[in-house]
């Protein structure tokens, strides 16, 4: 009971920032993307602080050494919201692949519109990768890194989705590396649901991989195998 009333208390305090952030997006829009980006990333700061305070949940990362200078595309496991708010902070600016339907909704849109995303039409097959690969080797040109979702949706902590290929196929037309990242964050924070569980979220950077020679499908493999076996090393699965 004491874990859903910290939730609530979460949402509750969360609703009129995001209203304000996401109007203030409006406003911004006219602005350069950096401008934008680092405005309304404050949301995020926001979020996170927040939801330590409401809810205890705080987070720890290592590998960061493997954050390479030049921007590349990072590959992250997906299973909550947190890792959509808490991967601004780690790694530098970045633009998120998203579904463009997320820009319609009124509010939440007008703020992720400012967050220079690329918003893809998922059933539109290999236009939407079209549309991944053109705008993501503009977006690393201008010095942003790209950040994809392999699986696509949200999944929950003991399961695996399907891993696209997408991000691996943007690295190898880049020539940019691909940063694996894993993480428990369904541990704390699960996929459709209200509760967050107090505690320490662990993120896990892995050694950058170079695109060489692999097949955006080889390159796929490789940066799954290393996120999947990394995530069975962390809790609830080490414990």
């Amino acid at each position: 009971m004491i874990i859903h009333l910290r939730a609530l208390l979460f949402y509750l305090g969360l609703a009129p920032v995001t209203v304000l952030f996401c109007t203030l997006g409006i406003i911004l829009l006219p602005l350069p993307r950096r401008a934008r980006y680092h405005t309304i990333i404050q949301w995020s700061r926001f979020s996170l602080w927040w939801l330590r305070i409401t809810c205890g949940l705080r987070w720890r990362v290592t590998g960061k050494e493997h954050i390479t200078s030049a921007p590349g595309v990072i590959f992250c496991k997906h299973q909550s919201a947190w890792e959509t708010m808490s991967m601004q902070f780690i790694f530098p600016a970045h633009c998120q692949v998203v579904k463009k339907e997320l820009l319609w909704v009124p509010f939440f849109g007008w703020g992720l519109a400012c967050l220079n995303p690329i918003a893809i039409d998922r059933s539109a097959g290999t236009r939407a990768l079209r549309v991944v690969l053109t705008e993501g080797k503009r977006r690393i040109a201008q010095g942003w890194w790209v950040l994809i979702f392999p699986e696509g949706t949200r999944v929950p902590i003991e399961k695996s989705g399907r891993y696209s290929a997408s991000g691996a196929a943007l690295a190898i037309q880049a020539k940019c590396p691909l940063v694996p990242v894993a993480h428990n964050a369904g541990l704390f924070w699960s996929r459709q649901a209200l509760r967050k569980t107090s505690g320490v979220i662990d993120v896990v950077i892995g050694p950058p991989i170079m695109p060489g020679h692999y097949s955006a499908a080889e390159l796929t493999r490789e940066a799954e195998a290393w996120i999947e076996k990394t995530c069975r090393q962390l809790p609830p699965f080490s414990e």
